[in-house]
């Protein structure tokens, strides 16, 4: 006679092992989606790396350009440039093996919100991006050739290290752009309130001004660039969580029933 113990004890073993299979197929999935496209783009990968640069060359002196001070420098950035397009324009094919594999273990009603989350967290992600490219690079850039002007300094960079900037606020302009998905998740799961969220609208203004100290450029201009956007996206999701979650009625789940 089999020992009960011993057949459940394998059947957890091999529910674990499934779901570690699947994870890897997602996986590999996700990383073939990215390098498909990358094969797609490397061809015109010093484009995209001159479409990337265009708002510091546009406000480069005259004649100016940028330097490469790595050897191997002016091969490995725009590849870097285009494999970070290519998990831009993957990233759905990405989320959507993510949610495929996490999707069996959620409730209905969760699986009707994750849907229009991630389609909206992607779209406010590169809503972000492009402010940051098309608004707050010229500005900052502008503002730096102003400042170089009287010390006589000439305003160049090495693309490795412009690369990095440009990652820094498109990362910092990207994250801050998904602040009404935040609120308005947090609203959702009970963990705040709108009253709460209304009472602390003093400290996330100031705290608002400290990132935007941190991670943009020391000037005033650059820092409001990123501090503005941030409040204002704080009150969008003020007023989203009051109309999307304000009129949902609480969902309430048998907490023996599994998810289905």
């Amino acid at each position: 006679m089999s020992d009960p113990q011993h057949t459940q004890d394998e059947g957890t073993e091999e529910t674990f092992i499934s779901h570690l299979v699947e994870l890897r197929d997602r996986i590999i999935r996700a990383g073939l989606a990215v390098i498909v496209v990358f094969i797609g783009l490397v061809y015109w990968a010093p484009d995209i790396f001159r479409l990337l640069a265009r708002p510091l060359m546009q406000n480069l002196p005259k004649d100016g350009k940028m330097i490469v001070t790595d050897v191997t420098g002016s091969f490995f950035v725009p590849m870097k440039v285009t494999m970070l397009v290519a998990f831009v324009i993957a990233l759905p094919i990405v989320l959507y093996q993510i949610w495929a594999f996490v999707a069996p273990g959620l409730y209905q009603h969760e699986k009707k919100l994750v849907a229009p989350l991630v389609a909206s967290s992607y779209t406010l992600f590169l809503c972000g991006m492009a402010f940051a490219y098309f608004v707050v690079f010229p500005t900052i850039f502008r503002v730096m050739a102003h400042y170089n002007a009287p010390l006589g300094a000439e305003m160049t960079t090495d693309i490795d290290n412009y690369l990095s900037f440009v990652l820094t606020m498109f990362i910092a302009f990207g994250v801050t752009f998904e602040v009404p998905i935040v609120v308005v998740l947090l609203v959702r799961m009970n963990m705040v309130t709108l009253k709460k969220l209304k009472e602390i609208r003093p400290y996330v203004i100031v705290g608002a001004f400290v990132i935007s100290a941190v991670v943009t450029p020391p000037d005033v201009f650059s820092q409001l660039i990123l501090a503005i956007p941030l409040i204002v996206l704080y009150e969008a999701g003020i007023i989203a969580a009051r109309l999307i979650v304000g009129k949902q009625p609480a969902v309430v789940e048998d907490a023996s029933s599994p998810p289905g």
